[in-house]
């Protein structure tokens, strides 16, 4: 299927008002009916429509339209832009009712049972706490630690699964590079005895 310009009958009118084009080539370009296009000069077809300009649009060069008009047989081609859309997926913070701030201290206690390869600081930006309430949860030494209560927070809704497992993906590279950097001073260590 070929693609048709945007807003193909405001186009013909653009088209038609301002080029010298024959109405086979702006019916070819614009998908639409020779007849169409013919109705758009006499007046009968497209009443009151503004004529839309598809070289401000960038879908049109002069240069094309000036060969196509030179040659009756050559048809319009379509400039098309490839835009490549980035997806940043910046993280913006939500906001957290009081109920459910009161169980980021839970949430952390569960983070540091369930998933201790986990840094404190990776544990404080998944659940928003601040990295000392998090060590201090991981020693016992939380001014609260008595009444906390391991929860998943993912179940509460703190932060997505996937959020979840990027931080653990990160965080078993990070062992894996460390691992490797010990293994690298060993060897160095034996090569200069």
């Amino acid at each position: 299927m070929s693609k048709a310009p945007l807003m193909p009958i405001a186009t013909a009118v653009w088209l038609v008002e301002n080029t010298t084009l024959t109405f086979k080539q702006i019916a070819d370009y614009c998908k639409l009916h020779e007849v169409e296009v013919q109705g758009i000069a006499d007046g009968d077809v497209g009443k009151g429509i503004v004529g839309y300009n598809p070289i401000i649009s960038g879908q049109l060069t002069r240069e094309e339209i000036k060969l196509s008009s030179e040659d009756e047989n050559r048809q319009l081609n379509l400039k098309t832009i490839d835009v490549e859309i980035e997806n940043s997926e910046k993280k913006i913070k939500k906001y957290i009712p009081l109920s459910k701030r009161q169980d980021k201290p839970d949430s952390a206690l569960w983070l540091t049972k369930q998933h201790s390869l986990l840094k404190d600081s990776q544990i404080a930006k998944l659940v928003g706490i601040t990295k000392n309430s998090v060590t201090a949860i991981r020693n016992k030494s939380y001014w609260n630690f008595n009444n906390l209560n391991a929860k998943d927070p993912v179940a509460m809704g703190l932060f997505t699964q996937k959020d979840l497992i990027d931080a653990i993906e990160k965080a078993e590279r990070r062992i894996q590079r460390e691992k490797k950097e010990k293994e690298k001073e060993k060897e160095k260590t034996k090569l200069s005895n």
